[in-house]
């Protein structure tokens, strides 16, 4: 096949992605969305949330808010991943046999393994599983459009717009349906254990903690702490900062009963952390470092600003 061929086989691909099967691509991206959040949320159960998750009004408002920003994102999904990766797929039907639907879904997985490398080096996301999230996300779409183009030609009838949306917010509220069952059989057998954290010794807390930005935390087995780059609680809340960044010795005791943690959501005797105080009036106030990560990768933590957008500041030892 030349290149002559293959440019028109494109064109003739590009005008028989009609505005009925964009339609049904924007419908089934869209309903597909809120089943794929609760699937995520189950993936992530096991995560820490770093003192945050979903607040039961963050979740109603954004239920209430679903019905208008789903339809966009479908159109988004379709018009970035969807509708591209169809250019490709009857040509190569075409030229290497097999039906179009099926390269169709090959040609959606490679495009979604090249997103995947965006946030992969803007945020760090793990390549591999954003590439599936993205291939999975496609499936439907694909499959949905393959079956509408095949109900059309054996009815003579295609769906009409109505009816479409209708069909997509019943499909949307089966597929929560079924991913709310699911995750609450999974946690009820408990094949997948909520988050919990380690519980280390003062002196399993010694040592080096290293941050963003240079930030290092080093705990002294005496009690005394050194601190580079590191944020702290503010001397003046609700000002313009949310924290500051101190340098300077002070000291640290590990607080077993959340007694210090003067912010927590979760109340006393759920999370062990570090409190760490700069000597004199140097730089700030006490801060709550809350222990997490693993016994064999330990983290700290600790939450500024907003808890339903905190700014979360990481140390890891060294």
């Amino acid at each position: 096949m030349g290149w002559g061929a293959i440019g028109r086989a494109l064109r003739r691909t590009w005008l028989s992605w009609t505005k009925a099967d964009r339609t049904v691509a924007v419908a089934v991206c869209a309903a597909q969305l809120p089943g794929a959040w609760l699937l995520w949320w189950l993936t992530d159960i096991g995560q820490d949330s770093y003192g945050g998750g979903f607040s039961p009004l963050g979740l109603g408002c954004m239920f209430l808010v679903a019905p208008l920003v789903l339809p966009l994102l479908g159109l988004v999904h379709t018009v970035v991943q969807i509708a591209p990766a169809a250019l490709p797929a009857h040509p190569s039907a075409e030229r290497f046999r097999g039906p179009g639907w099926a390269w169709h879904l090959l040609y959606v997985a490679l495009l979604g393994a090249g997103w995947a490398v965006l946030p992969a080096v803007l945020w760090g996301w793990s390549f591999t599983a954003t590439a599936v999230w993205f291939a999975a996300l496609g499936a439907l779409p694909v499959l949905g459009v393959a079956y509408a183009r095949r109900r059309a030609r054996v009815t003579g009838r295609k769906w009409g717009v109505l009816g479409l949306w209708g069909s997509g917010c019943l499909g949307c509220f089966g597929l929560c349906v079924l991913a709310a069952g699911a995750a609450g059989l999974v946690k009820a057998v408990g094949l997948v254990e909520e988050y919990e954290p380690p519980k280390l010794s003062a002196g399993q807390l010694t040592g080096v903690w290293r941050g963003w930005d240079g930030a290092v935390l080093r705990l002294e087995a005496g009690g005394r702490a050194e601190l580079v780059n590191v944020p702290a609680e503010p001397e003046v809340f609700g000002g313009e900062r949310d924290f500051v960044i101190c340098d300077g010795t002070g000291t640290w005791f590990l607080d077993t009963e959340g007694r210090h943690d003067f912010d927590s959501v979760e109340g006393p005797e759920q999370r062990d952390g570090v409190v760490v105080r700069l000597d004199g009036e140097r730089c700030g106030q006490q801060t709550y470092w809350t222990i997490s990560g693993t016994e064999r990768e330990p983290e700290l933590f600790v939450a500024f600003g907003d808890l339903d957008a905190p700014e979360v500041w990481i140390l890891t030892r060294d």
